[in-house]
């Protein structure tokens, strides 16, 4: 179970020292967005690249811009750990996850809430996980749709299926109030942003969670 924590609610003008409030995250996730492919703006490579610089944490990197056939690589050169682009915002998703893993990337496959998963039941083999929105992507501290946890259920199903190891990240709403729910679907990546960042002891929150998601996931996950 691992707990990555999206600076998208963290303090943009702190960001090193952001980071550094929760050194038990296993990632960090950050929300490249573009007012194209979502209604908001945040940032892009140049800071991407300059957090490469200040923190040994791995950078889990989520594109939610538009053409991200064309931009994606580009986050994977930088050296960040994993790129996360939606694939309805691609037009070839599996020859963009291979360039990605070429580059020594983990590429993973997001999708927004209402994209269902059995059109890529297929193609899971090719990327490192799948990124399940649980809220509209664009913007930080939205309700969590529980609505999206019969979608988990149905991905981790097509994962052992398919005899994979596909992880299965959410994100969007998590909290201590959603992540166990998440996590007995089947999820076993959680990004939480205000979760984290609005808590007294952000690192605490941090481990509280995991532990919670260790707690509820299904014997054997």
């Amino acid at each position: 179970m691992q707990i990555t924590p999206s600076i998208l609610n963290a303090d943009f003008a702190n960001l090193q020292r952001e980071i550094e409030r929760v050194p038990s995250a296993d990632m960090i996730h950050v929300d490249v967005m573009d007012n194209h492919f979502v209604p908001n703006l945040t940032i892009g490579a140049p800071v991407v690249e300059s957090l490469l610089r200040v923190t040994s944490h791995p950078i889990d990197v989520h594109l939610m811009i538009a053409d991200a056939d064309r931009w994606a690589p580009e986050y994977a050169e930088l050296g960040v750990a994993s790129v996360s682009f939606h694939v309805e915002a691609t037009q070839a998703p599996i020859r963009l996850a291979r360039e990605i893993r070429r580059l020594g990337v983990r590429a993973s496959l997001g999708l927004r809430p209402a994209t269902p998963i059995e059109p890529y039941a297929d193609l899971l083999s090719e990327f490192d996980m799948v990124l399940l929105m649980t809220v509209e992507p664009g913007f930080g501290g939205q309700a969590f749709l529980d609505g999206v946890l019969p979608k988990i259920a149905r991905t981790r199903q097509l994962v052992r299926a398919g005899g994979t190891s596909v992880a299965i990240q959410v994100d969007g709403g998590v909290s201590h109030e959603t992540i166990e729910r998440c996590a007995a679907a089947g999820a076993d990546v959680f990004v939480a942003g205000s979760a984290v960042y609005s808590a007294a002891d952000p690192d605490a929150m941090v481990r509280e969670l995991r532990a919670l998601a260790e707690t509820a996931a299904p014997a054997g996950a």
